[in-house]
């Protein structure tokens, strides 16, 4: 056999041993994900490549059926246009979540907020677990903003719609007059929230 060719499986080989899962993962193709709601289907693609952690713990929720039986329960309008904005979904209330994900923010990925990019909800840095969002517009202070004070790491985009962004639209459109958890989002909450079926891998 060839020793050019030994040497070069013996390098791969040992390249191999050092991957992290998170390169591993980086690696494979985009994932696709149908997220079934009862108004229709939204099909996203991952940016696994430049978000591996936050696409490897949205899949981790997909893989596990944790998002069956939850639902899309925010839309979020942007004052004086009322066709801006987003709306944003989660898992059963009982569901058990899994650790915070480390953050990858805009400044680390180039991935910004634009029309139909979905991101990972949070409270501070690190916290973020299975809500997600989804952009009806360019969003741009969502992103990272590290010349500002306080929390200016902004919102993990991991992907973007590729199908179904009239179904994001109809539901952002519906009335939201449902009981709001914090003052902040008052007027935001959906009145009648839009069960999730299911999510499911695509490709």
């Amino acid at each position: 056999m060839d020793s050019s060719r030994i040497g070069r499986r013996a390098v791969l080989g040992a390249a191999g041993l050092a991957l992290t899962p998170e390169l591993v993962f980086a690696q494979r193709m985009p994932p696709k994900v149908r997220i079934k709601t009862s108004r229709g289907d939204i099909v996203v693609e991952l940016e696994n490549r430049k978000a591996p952690l936050t696409s490897a713990n949205f899949l981790r929720y997909v893989d596990n059926k944790l998002y069956d039986g939850g639902n899309i329960y925010r839309a979020m309008k942007t004052e004086d246009l009322p066709d801006w904005g987003t709306i944003q979904g989660q898992p059963p209330g009982t569901t058990r979540r899994y650790p915070p994900v480390a953050h990858e923010s805009s400044e680390k990925t180039g991935l910004i907020h634009d029309t139909g990019t979905i991101s990972l909800a949070r409270f501070g840095p690190n916290t973020a677990t299975a809500d997600f969002y989804i952009c009806l517009n360019p969003m741009p202070y969502l992103d990272a903003h590290p010349e500002k004070k306080g929390d200016n790491q902004g919102y993990a985009v991991f992907g973007h719609v590729i199908d179904g962004m009239e179904v994001v639209k109809t539901i952002h459109g519906l009335e939201t007059k449902g009981k709001a958890a914090f003052k902040e989002l008052q007027g935001q909450i959906l009145t009648k929230p839009i069960p999730i079926i299911s999510m499911r891998r695509t490709a």
